[in-house]
């Protein structure tokens, strides 16, 4: 564990450092995030927290990164670095969700292109599968961006367990992209708690998404069934991957597009209306999704049977919380 934690500590100094000056570059270059009426603060706030995570987590990676991986890591870095380009674009001009998708999916291509895929049928269905996980979890997360603190604390929880996952198993690629990430998430979480000095924007939350959902298609658990094991990584990212499927669903029923009607539906927000308070929605988020990832560590080591048991408890409990917060009546839902 010793490399796993010098990588995630240099990825923290890092982030701590470069954080505040991305800061001043956003405000003297007109990179903000200015309020508007469905959002929730009320004065610009400079958007290029995701460069100081890029930035964290690519020099803790050359720093102390082992190079005979480095053949290893190109697909997943170029489809990272295109995803948050789009991202930076999107903050700086604005572009349409159609092209951040079409974005995504080459990204996702060249992760299959470098041999980064999901291997659980052995035909094009594993292509399909990769597609779709990799554009899912990464609009996951930046859906998830609503919030002081959420996307970039969840995606520290998430990497932490990748990189204990990695631990079990021995594998130091994928521990390695995990630590940096860690630390990386941890130092800008510093600058970004509520009250948040600084956002990711979209070109950090799209990156770190795909990073995550990439690292989560690298993991393997040789010792376990595939029957199993192809749960872990879903389990682990279950907090976004419930935001998305609540916020679909809820837009959906408004008559809403899913992808382009901003709105305050989010699980998150919908905690704050419940709780009164935001920080306390974000916390509440964290220990979910730590529950969660502790879950997914059981899963390494669980029969199908015990794997079968999580997984529909885990499903009856998410469908439960969808009808309690969407259905039911007088319930927290979207505001309008």
């Amino acid at each position: 564990m010793t490399p796993y934690f010098l990588m995630a500590l240099s990825a923290l100094l890092l982030a701590l450092g470069v954080t505040p000056v991305a800061r001043q570059v956003a405000l003297r270059t007109g990179v903000v995030d200015r309020p508007a009426a469905r959002k929730i603060h009320t004065h610009p706030v400079p958007l290029l927290g995701g460069a100081a995570i890029y930035l964290a987590f690519i020099l803790a990676l050359l720093f102390w990164g082992d190079r005979q991986y480095i053949n290893e890591v190109v697909g997943i870095f170029l489809g990272a670095s295109l995803v948050s380009l789009m991202g930076a674009l999107d903050d700086r001009r604005g572009l349409s969700s159609y092209a951040k998708l079409a974005g995504q999916l080459v990204a996702g291509a060249i992760l299959i292109l470098s041999g980064v895929q999901v291997r659980i049928f052995g035909n094009s269905l594993d292509m399909a599968l990769t597609l779709l996980w990799v554009v899912g979890i990464t609009n996951a997360f930046n859906l998830l961006d609503n919030m002081d603190g959420l996307s970039g604390g969840i995606a520290m929880i998430a990497a932490a367990y990748y990189t204990l996952l990695a631990a079990m198993g021995d594998q130091y690629l994928v521990g390695a992209l995990a630590a940096a990430l860690t630390g990386a998430c941890a130092g800008f979480l510093f600058y970004n708690w509520n009250p948040a000095h600084i956002f990711m924007g979209d070109a950090g939350s799209l990156f770190l998404g795909f990073l995550l959902a990439a690292v989560g298609i690298k993991l393997r658990f040789p010792a376990n069934s595939v029957t199993v094991t192809w749960m872990i990584p879903v389990v682990v990212m279950g907090l976004p991957i419930f935001d998305t499927t609540l916020v679909f669903i809820s837009r959906l029923r408004r008559g809403r597009n899913p992808l382009t009607a901003p709105g305050k539906d989010h699980l998150s927000h919908r905690l704050a209306r419940l709780t009164g308070s935001r920080r306390e929605a974000v916390l509440i988020c964290y220990l979910i999704a730590g529950a969660v990832g502790l879950t997914g560590v059981f899963l390494t080591q669980a029969t199908v049977q015990e794997a079968i048991l999580v997984g529909a408890s885990l499903l009856a409990v998410a469908l439960y919380a969808l009808w309690w917060l969407e259905f039911r009546p007088n319930a927290q839902g979207a505001e309008p």
